[in-house]
C-alpha cells in the first residue's frame, strides 16, 4: 500500500497488492463501516487472503461488491467465432491477436463437423491465403510504390499488412486465435452465465473452462453457479426459481443469440434511423457546431436520442467495429447469403481475382453440404463474406466512430461502409453538427506501417 496525508486535506492511499476478492471486500467495507482502509487491511490480513470476502459475501447481498474486484482472463486456441462472443459485452476491455499483423497460416482450425469434406475446406481457404502473400505483397507495392521520405522499414512493414488486409477474407472463421479478457467479477459471472447457453458446443465448452478456472481462483465469488445466487440477488423460490432462470437463459440464447433481419429488408444495403429531437439538439446549438476535432461530446447527450445504422459489411471488418462498446452491435450469423465482399478480388491481379472467385464458387456448395446447422456452418465460412450489420448509439459515440473510423488507418472495407452508410445520411440530416472525418478517397497510408510494438533500445 502507498499512502500520503495532505496536510489539511485528504489522506490518499493505493492499494494494489491484493487479491480481487480482498481488494472488492476492502472497498465494500466502506459502505458498511467509517473506520480507516487502514484498519479494514489489518482485519483481511488477520483472516487470511479470500477467506475475508467468504465471511461477509452473502450478507451483503448485494452484487455491486464483485464490481470492486478485477481479473483478467487470457484463452488461447479458440475460433475467432469464440472471441466475438466473449467480446461481445459492452463492459468488454482486452486485446485479440490481429490478423493485420500475424501471419495466421500456422494457427490451428476448429473443425467441429470433423470429416474428410470438412478438412478439405478448410485447407483450401488456408492454401490460397498461405501461397499467395509474396504474390499480394508484391501487387501492393506496384499499385502502392513508396514515397519520397517513407522509411524502407516502416513502408515494408505497411506493405505486409496491407497484404494481411486482403488475404485475410479468405481465412475460415474457425481459424484459432487468442485473446485476453480485463473484467471485474460481476460482469464476468454475469457475461458467462449467458454464454453458457450459447447455440455453439465451442463456445459453451470455452465458457465451461473459464468458469472452472474462475472458480478455483475466486471460489467466494459463485462462478460454479452465478453472481446472483450467491449474494441472494432473485434467490427466493429456490430450486423451482433457479430452474426457471435457467430455462428463460436457455430460451433468449436459443432465439436470439443471431438476429435475422435485422434493421432493414433482406438484401437492402443499408438503412438509417434517428430518434434525435431537432428541437431538443437546438438547446446545444453552440456546443453541437463548435466542438474542436478530437474533442469528445459530454456523455449526458447521450439522452437525446439513439442513432441506429445498418449495413452489410465483411465478418473481417464486423470484428473492427465490434470493438465499439458504447452502443449495441448485433452479432450477426456468418453465412455466404450476402455474398464475398468485391474489395478484396479487387485488390488481387486479373489472374488471382479469377482464381477465388472460382475458389470461392467451388466451396459454397461444399460448406453448405457439410452440415444442417447454421452455427456449425459459420466455421467453415471465409471472413470475406458480408453479413448484416446494424449499431446503436448515442450522439456521442455516433460520432466517436464516425471519426476514428474514417481514418486511413481503418481497414478499407469498413472505412467505405462508415463514409457510405453512416457519415454521409448523419451529415444530410444533421449538417450543422461538427463532424471531423477523412474523407479521402485514397484508402492508403504508410502510417499502417508504424503501428507495431517495439522494444526501445536500451541506453
Amino acid at each position: 500500500m502507498k499512502k500520503k496525508h495532505y496536510a489539511g486535506g485528504p489522506k490518499v492511499m493505493v492499494v494494489d497488492d491484493l487479491s480481487p476478492e480482498d481488494i472488492a471486500m476492502l472497498q465494500a467495507l466502506y459502505s458498511r463501516s467509517a473506520e480507516s482502509a487502514e484498519t479494514h487491511l489489518d482485519r483481511i490480513a488477520e483472516s487470511g487472503s479470500g477467506n475475508f470476502m467468504s465471511s461477509f459475501y452473502v450478507g451483503y447481498g448485494h452484487k455491486s461488491i464483485a464490481d470492486c474486484g478485477s481479473t483478467t482472463v487470457f484463452t488461447e486456441g479458440v475460433s475467432t467465432l469464440a472471441a466475438k462472443a466473449i467480446q461481445d459485452w459492452p463492459l468488454y476491455c482486452g486485446q485479440e491477436t490481429s490478423t493485420r499483423y500475424i501471419d495466421m497460416g500456422k494457427q490451428r482450425i476448429e473443425d467441429p463437423v470433423g470429416t474428410v469434406e470438412s478438412k478439405a475446406v478448410l485447407d483450401r481457404w488456408m492454401a490460397f491465403y498461405t501461397s499467395n502473400q509474396d504474390r499480394v505483397a508484391e501487387i501492393v507495392r506496384q499499385r502502392h510504390p513508396k514515397r519520397e521520405g517513407e522509411a524502407d522499414q516502416v513502408y515494408e512493414r505497411a506493405v505486409k499488412a496491407r497484404t494481411f488486409d486482403i488475404l485475410r477474407a479468405f481465412l475460415p472463421a474457425g481459424v484459432t486465435t487468442q485473446l485476453s479478457w480485463h473484467t471485474n467479477l460481476r460482469q464476468a459471472g454475469d457475461h458467462l452465465v449467458l454464454l453458457s447457453k450459447h447455440p455453439s458446443s465451442e463456445i459453451r465448452s470455452t465458457v465451461s473452462a473459464i468458469r472452472e478456472m474462475l472458480e478455483e481462483a475466486y471460489p467466494s465469488s459463485g462462478f460454479g453457479t452465478s453472481l446472483a445466487s450467491v449474494s441472494g440477488v432473485g434467490k427466493s423460490g429456490g430450486d423451482d426459481a433457479a430452474r426457471a432462470r435457467d430455462a428463460w437463459e436457455q430460451f433468449v440464447a436459443d432465439h436470439y443469440t443471431y438476429p435475422s433481419g435485422i434493421g432493414f429488408p433482406e438484401r437492402s444495403e443499408s438503412g438509417f434511423r434517428s430518434t434525435l429531437s431537432l428541437g431538443e439538439l437546438s438547446k446545444y446549438g453552440e456546443l453541437l457546431r463548435t466542438r474542436p476535432r478530437g474533442c469528445v461530446l459530454p456523455h449526458f447527450l447521450t439522452d437525446l436520442g439513439q442513432l441506429s445504422f445498418s449495413f452489410l459489411l465483411d465478418f473481417g471488418s464486423f470484428r473492427d467495429i465490434q470493438r465499439h462498446r458504447n452502443g449495441v452491435c448485433r452479432m450477426p450469423l456468418l453465412t455466404t447469403t450476402y455474398g464475398f465482399e468485391s474489395w478484396y478480388l479487387d485488390q488481387l491481379d486479373d489472374e488471382l481475382a479469377h482464381a477465388a472467385k472460382d475458389l470461392i464458387e467451388d466451396l459454397k456448395p461444399k460448406i453448405a453440404a457439410l452440415s444442417d446447422d447454421p452455427v456449425v456452418l459459420q466455421y467453415y465460412t471465409a471472413l470475406g463474406f458480408r453479413v448484416q450489420c446494424q449499431v446503436t448509439y448515442g450522439l456521442p459515440a455516433a460520432l466517436y466512430v464516425m471519426e476514428i473510423r474514417s481514418s486511413k488507418t481503418v481497414h478499407p472495407t469498413l472505412r467505405y461502409a462508415v463514409h457510405t452508410h453512416m457519415i454521409q445520411p448523419f451529415v444530410e440530416r444533421y449538417p450543422s453538427i461538427a463532424l471531423h472525418v477523412d474523407t479521402d478517397s485514397d484508402d492508403w497510408t504508410v502510417r499502417r506501417g508504424e503501428q507495431t510494438i517495439v522494444t526501445k533500445a536500451k541506453r
